[in-house]
């Protein structure tokens, strides 16, 4: 591969630091190894009456209390931090999520309380700031389960643009009533878990997660004597304004998305060694995936995986947990299998697999997400 020093494209951006906090617990090793392991962290789902739901089971963490004086997702930031370095306090900050504390909201509504603000988006961000230890009032993004890979390439524009040298970006999203509902009513969940890119897939299982990327120019993690968990080439962004919930059936926005992912990581698609893909298990998702691997990559099968089998969708985080994971990926050489495959799709023979597989020296990897509105989005990574 090339040497991607950017000289007239600007900074070379690089993750020095990172964490996540997922239903297999505390720690990207734990969710590594899980996932090869091929263990699945969706089970029944007790934190609230699903009887009148499509289905009864999530990917939930263990320790979380519902409807109490702290939301779900600041509970899972506060582990997560309690356990990581400090973040340089001058980082700028993102944070992503597509519903926040949601939770507090639903409790104050059902008890008629007011004061609603203090639970607003912008207190949120606050919030997080304070608990990160950055002093800023920090960008807050929310586009559907694209939010924090949009979160990822908005963060590395800025780095690249000389606009920062450091970006904290932080992801979470929780499972709640009224998140749980809105899915079982567009009849989007699977009965017990999520198959991705299974035949017999017919839905996707929530999840919940936090996770957090220090992102920094590569002049100042040598500055500062970091050693880089990988670097963020490229990225790209699409809408392809087919559906409010469904994504277009000819995978146009996707294909756009990863042309542009491509392009402004200046590498050729022989150069993708493995895609980390979107994959929520619905059959709409799945195959519109698949046809825009099979349309970017033509007869070429890349390795592809996805890890929803293994701990749900977890909404506006799945796309930083992805990228922690698809690092790791690069550093150690292997892609885990797609947890709960049991039979492969026609369209994905060939490209998933139900074991572990190798990877070549310095591939690029390339990630995929894609969201409610038509929000497609892909990173390039090395």
């Amino acid at each position: 591969m090339e040497d991607r020093r950017i000289s007239s494209q600007g900074m070379r951006v690089v993750a020095v630091s990172s964490e996540m906090l997922t239903p297999y617990g505390l720690g990207t090793d734990a969710c590594r190894d899980n996932l090869f392991a091929g263990q699945t962290a969706i089970s029944k789902l007790n934190r609230f009456d699903t009887s009148a739901f499509q289905s009864n089971y999530a990917a939930t963490i263990e320790g979380l209390k519902y409807h109490q004086k702290d939301s779900l997702v600041m509970q899972m930031l506060t582990a997560l931090f309690g356990k990581s370095a400090p973040i340089p306090a001058d980082a700028d900050l993102i944070v992503a999520t597509t519903k926040g504390e949601i939770d507090l909201l639903e409790k104050k509504i059902l008890q008629g309380q007011k004061h609603m603000f203090e639970n607003s988006q912008a207190a949120f961000l606050e919030k997080v700031a304070l608990l990160a230890g950055v002093n800023t009032k920090g960008t807050l993004i929310s586009a559907a389960c694209s939010s924090s890979a949009v979160g990822i390439a908005r963060a590395a524009a800025m780095i690249r643009s000389g606009r920062s040298d450091c970006v904290l970006v932080v992801a979470c999203d929780s499972v709640t009533e009224f998140v749980y509902s809105g899915f079982s009513s567009l009849m989007a969940l699977e009965k017990i878990s999520a198959m991705p890119f299974d035949k017999n897939r017919s839905g996707l299982s929530l999840g919940e997660a936090a996770a957090f990327v220090l992102l920094m120019s590569e002049q100042r993690a040598g500055k500062e004597k970091r050693e880089p968990l990988g670097e963020v080439l490229g990225w790209g962004l699409s809408d392809d304004a087919n559906h409010m919930t469904g994504p277009s059936r000819q995978s146009e926005g996707l294909i756009m998305a990863i042309g542009k992912a491509l392009s402004s990581a200046r590498a050729s698609e022989s150069e993708v060694g493995f895609i980390s893909a979107h994959g929520t298990g619905t059959v709409y998702n799945d195959a519109m995936e698949m046809r825009a691997f099979n349309s970017v990559f033509k007869d070429k099968k890349i390795p592809v995986y996805s890890i929803k089998g293994g701990i749900g969708h977890t909404m506006g985080a799945a796309g930083l947990v992805e990228m922690i994971i698809a690092l790791k990926v690069l550093r150690e050489g292997k892609i885990p299998p797609t947890v709960n495959l049991k039979e492969a799709d026609t369209e994905a023979e060939g490209w998933v697999s139900t074991e572990y597989r190798l990877i070549q020296k310095n591939s690029v990897a390339l990630m995929t997400n894609a969201g409610f509105g038509g929000i497609n989005s892909a990173l390039a990574l090395a």
